[in-house]
């Protein structure tokens, strides 16, 4: 689908220069001479480089749609993740650093969001939180206070993360995969 320049948007995923590109930030600009363009910063969906460009109003880019589809993790093995189509039944191979360390909080039967392009998987996410188990926790220092002091925690994936004081090894949390963060205990 083409659209103008200037209607480039973030999060848009487009075909320039032969590969595909999502957007991360744009900026119309209007110089005192000359025509108004769009600055737009573009990172390649299947390498990770960032490319700056500009495209003048009247200028066609080409806007590209990715199928999403939802799929259930089976299985990992060393270079491979394995998830399963929900409505097709069909296996799918990832590669484990499409996904980089995310990989970590996989769980058997978590469903996930894939996006493809003529059917290449370019991207997976994951759900917004996961719940996991705390393995070892540091002890608590006296004095500190509870409201701003956060103490460090690995969880059963081996990810250090930082808990609240009261937390202790064996407890159930809620994590964001995508920052790390502590959310709340989990309720059993």
């Amino acid at each position: 689908m083409k659209i103008n320049g200037n209607a480039v948007r973030i999060g848009n995923v487009v075909e320039h220069q032969g590969r595909l590109w999502v957007v991360m930030k744009t900026q119309a600009v209007k110089p005192g001479k000359g025509g108004a363009f769009n600055q737009v910063e573009m990172k390649d969906i299947r390498v990770g480089t960032k490319l700056n460009e500009r495209f003048r109003a009247d200028e066609q880019v080409e806007r590209v749609r990715l199928e999403q589809s939802k799929a259930t993790f089976l299985f990992a093995d060393d270079d491979f993740l394995t998830f399963m189509d929900t409505e097709s039944f069909e296996q799918i191979l990832i590669k484990r650093e499409m996904i980089g360390d995310q990989a970590l909080f996989l769980q058997d039967g978590m469903e996930v969001q894939i996006e493809s392009y003529e059917e290449e998987p370019l991207s997976v996410t994951l759900p917004e939180t996961v719940v996991m188990t705390i393995v070892e926790a540091d002890a608590v220092v006296k004095g500190q206070t509870a409201s701003s002091s956060y103490k460090p925690a690995v969880l059963e994936n081996g990810v250090r993360v930082l808990v609240p004081p009261h937390i202790e090894a064996g407890t159930r949390i809620v994590v964001k995969p995508e920052d790390l963060t502590y959310v709340e205990r989990a309720k059993d």
